[in-house]
């Protein structure tokens, strides 16, 4: 049966940090035409720059003259009339919409979409330097989505409040591709640091501790602690500097597996603020398949369902002791964390999930309505 094309909007770039909207969006290429929509770049003359990412996704990257902030009222008509040229373009007369922004509301809306999903990844209005409309957009795309799927239990809590059908989940893994930690060559950058390696991979913004990524260097100067990521809404001098801190950059997804596999503790030093009250962090399952010990604050959606797996710590003290633990980690702690990873491991995928989310695409697209979704369609709640 046909699948109609997808147009979705996206607060985050395509060439960014790897993570939920290019995993899903490769796999639902797969199965159906996809427009990811990027936020826009003020520069000039209005046009969408179009380039193929992957098998049946394209990124658009519009180019106005229009100031933001992006996906704003100032922005709009422009971004609608060359969306709506692009659709006449490719012949694609009816649309899904699939929003990771509330900003993008109005413009999803212009374009009469059979059916819109919101895709609510985080709270992107707790976020430092989020526009004051969010959450005004976030209200009325709550009110117009067809369906609201969550990133976490944290969200689906929060969403279920405000809108009649809603679906938790929750970031999946690729299992094969961080399953190959152990077997790839380390990168040379790392291998002349001093071991053991504690390392966290991941964007570095206003949601890390950076007193507490310096308390643990300075508790243990022999430690080397790596940090890989791009630094971002943070001014890089600020950044805690020891000599056994390394701050690399961001690096391919391709990559990271050769980086996590040279580590000796996967680090989740999330401060515990605004911006992380409902974060759900993709790299928790990856660090698992990489068959790592993890140690991270006590964010609510690592520490409820990963509790068991995750040594949890709240303060420095407790951070860097259970730091010291999973150093030690003897054979039969060991093996019990595998097998509570591999038993979680086991029952979730990134093909699995986009397959369900797909199925509620294709019946909300196909009866124009929750009633005949099947069960088998329906995600965590």
């Amino acid at each position: 049966m046909h699948r109609v094309p997808l147009v979705v909007f996206s607060h985050l770039r395509w060439d960014f940090v790897w993570q939920r909207p290019q995993h899903v969006m490769t796999r639902l290429g797969a199965r159906r035409d996809v427009l990811f929509v990027e936020e826009p770049i003020v520069d000039g003359p209005p046009r969408l720059a179009i380039e193929q990412v992957a098998d049946g996704v394209r990124v658009a990257r519009p180019h106005l003259i229009e100031p933001g902030p992006a996906f704003g009222a100032k922005q709009q008509p422009t971004m609608v009339h060359l969306l709506r040229d692009f659709l006449r373009s490719e012949r694609w007369d009816t649309v899904a919409a699939w929003l990771y922004t509330p900003m993008a509301v109005r413009i999803a809306r212009a374009l009469e979409p059979q059916v819109m999903v919101y895709d609510c990844m985080d709270q992107l209005a707790n976020f430092q330097d989020a526009p004051p409309e969010l959450l005004e957009r976030e209200d009325e795309l709550l009110l117009h989505a067809d369906v609201v799927l969550t990133g976490g239990p944290s969200l689906y809590r929060d969403k279920s409040r405000l809108h009649r059908f809603v679906r938790c989940f929750p970031s999946s893994v690729d299992v094969a591709h961080f399953a190959s930690a152990s077997r790839t060559q380390p990168p040379a950058e790392q291998s002349h640091l001093a071991v053991p390696r504690l390392g966290y991979y991941g964007v570095i913004d206003e949601r890390l501790d950076y007193e507490l990524i310096a308390a643990i260097a300075d508790a243990h100067p022999e430690w080397s602690v790596v940090m890989v990521g791009p630094v971002v809404k943070v001014d890089p001098a600020r950044l805690p500097q020891r000599p056994n801190i390394h701050w690399l950059g961001q690096r391919a997804y391709e990559q990271l597996p050769a980086y996590v596999g040279d580590w000796d503790v996967c680090l989740m030093p999330f401060a515990i603020n605004e911006a992380t009250k409902f974060i759900s962090p993709t790299k928790v399952l990856e660090y698992m398949a990489a068959d790592r010990p993890i140690v991270s604050t006590p964010i609510a959606d690592v520490a409820e369902p990963y509790g068991g797996i995750v040594a949890i710590a709240d303060g420095a003290g407790e951070f860097i002791a259970a730091c010291e633990r999973m150093l030690a980690e003897d054979d039969a702690a060991r093996t019990e964390r595998r097998t509570r990873a591999h038993h979680v491991l086991q029952h979730t995928s990134w093909d699995n999930t986009v397959h369900r989310m797909d199925n509620i695409l294709h019946y909300l697209g196909d009866f124009g309505g929750t009633a005949a979704l099947p069960k088998s369609a329906a995600g965590w709640r």
